[in-house]
Parts: structure tokens; sequence; C-alpha cells
């Protein structure tokens, strides 16, 4: 059975990460995953809506998630964040629908003003690597490798929201998680654990405490280089954003040279499958990732 979602994108895939909006299309199409990507969809708020509203965040990711109960399929995302977010907001509406019916009734009051669709608690939020571990399989991905990543070692940067957001996450242990790990170890690569994998990148800190936001990135990059690491690898763009694109930055607060490449995790699965780098969108980076491409023949 071909696995099918309603896909949310999110902001930053497309736009400074376009790398990953290009490489989750290369590497769903080359397992036969099918995306019905929700154009209508809006910026989940990155956790900021809350700050001024719970209601206006619950509202706006109701919608979101209202879009992929008209096409009876769960909402996928490859943003930490976007799953952080939207998965929490469908945790706490489930629970109004037992607890607090009045609060919902009032969110979907807001929604029918908009002529949206109403929010109905009958779908799953759920992000690429979880429907890769849960949904797809190991076993199956790693009967999918072509270019198996002997010797490339991976460390892993699960960020903050994709394991702490939500009460309850599939697939792993949000304390001592090994869901990446796992799919390292599928496709070939060694996985690399150091300290800082389940930590804050900093990113929430870089627009008001931009020093301390880049000594935290730094002092993570930093650990994976002195475990071995020839690249970390992230299910966020936002943690991307702040450990790759930002490294320059990053060595000139902490004084010290890094250069250590940052993939996004469907970039380094496509790897896997065969799939070439231009493809990928691995020339966009701004740590060059042709170390890790020249370890692995490519």
């Amino acid at each position: 059975m071909t696995l099918k979602y309603a896909y949310f994108p999110g902001c930053v895939a497309q736009g400074a990460c376009r790398e990953l909006y290009q490489s989750t299309a290369a590497l769903t199409k080359a397992l036969g995953i099918e995306l019905i990507e929700l154009k209508k969809a809006s910026c989940c708020g990155s956790g900021t809506f809350k700050e001024e509203s719970h209601l206006l965040e619950d509202t706006v990711n109701a919608r979101n998630i209202a879009l992929a109960e008209e096409l009876n399929l769960p909402l996928l995302t490859h943003c930490s964040t976007c799953q952080g977010v939207i998965g929490h907001v469908d945790e706490r509406l489930k629970e109004s629908q037992q607890t607090n019916p009045a609060y919902l009734e009032q969110i979907n009051g807001l929604l029918k003003k908009e002529s949206c669709s109403p929010y109905r608690g009958s779908t799953q939020v759920k992000h690429l690597l979880w429907a890769l571990v849960g949904d797809y399989g190991l076993q199956a991905l790693q009967e999918r490798v072509t270019h198996k990543l002997s010797n490339l070692r991976c460390a892993a940067f699960y960020g903050c929201y994709l394991l702490r957001s939500q009460k309850s996450i599939p697939f792993d242990d949000p304390f001592r998680p090994e869901s990446m790990e796992n799919v390292f170890r599928a496709i070939g690569a060694t996985p690399i654990y150091y300290r800082g994998r389940t930590q804050c990148c900093g990113w929430p800190l870089s627009s008001y405490a931009t020093d301390q936001s880049f000594k935290m990135a730094g002092a993570h990059i930093q650990e994976a280089i002195e475990a071995g690491a020839d690249c970390i690898v992230t299910p966020c763009p936002l943690c991307h954003l702040n450990l790759d694109s930002r490294q320059p930055e990053v060595e000139k607060v902490i004084e010290r040279k890094l250069g250590l490449p940052v993939l996004h995790l469907p970039q380094l699965v496509a790897l896997a499958l065969g799939i070439e780098p231009k493809q990928l969108g691995l020339d966009r980076h701004i740590v060059s990732t042709r170390p890790v491409l020249e370890k692995l023949g490519f």
C-alpha cells in the first residue's frame, strides 16, 4: 500500500532552507510516498502566536489540521518546530473535545466565519522522521539502500520541539531518543553521541541575545567535532539555520574554526538511496558538504 500524506512544508523550507523542500520531494518520490501539498496552509507561528494569544495559535493551526482532515490524511511535516507547534495544538484540541467542548466550539465558530472547515480531531500530525521509522519502517528503508553510508559518522541534533513540545511522542523516548540514530544505522552510517544532541540550538535567542545564541550553537558543534562526527544531521530547518547558515558568525563569537557540515535528515537518507547531491540542494549550504560527499564517493 502506498503511503500518502497531507504535506505541510512550512515556511523555512520554502525560503531560507529551500534545499529541505527539494530533498524531501526527492526522498519521498524515491520511496514511493505520495505527498499532497497543503497549498492553503498558513504558518504555524513557530511558537510566537501563543505569546499574543493561545486562541490565535490554536485557531490558525486547527485550520491547518482541518485541511488535512478534508483529505482524510495524516498531516506530514519535515520541520521539528512545525511538528511541535501543530502537534501540541492537535493534542490540546483533542483533549478539549472531552474537557472543554465550548472552547473547541469557539475555535470552529471562528473558522466558520472564514468559510473554513471545522476541526474534527480525526487525524494525526506526523514528522517525516516518525513516518520513516513508524510507517515506512527501518527494515524496508534498509532494503532500499543502494549507496551504503559506510564509515560516515553522523551526529544527530534533535533540538527542542520534536522531543519536548507534546505530552507523548511516537517511536521514541524524549529523554533518551534513538530514532535518528536507528535511521543512521539502517542506511549504514555510524551514530555519534554527544551531550548537546537533545538541547536547544539557540535559534529562539538569536534575535535578542545573539552572542548567547551563537555560544550555544558553537558548544554543540564543538562537542560533535570532539566526539568524532563527520557531520551533524537535524530534522529541523531552524536548527539548521543556526548550526549551518550562521556557523561563520558562530566561529567569530567563540573564536574558533569549526567547519562541520550540517545536513537535513532527508538529504542524508536520500544520499543512501543513491540520489545525486545536486538533486538534494547540497550545494546550497553555507558550510561546504564536500568533505561528506567525498567520503561517500560522490
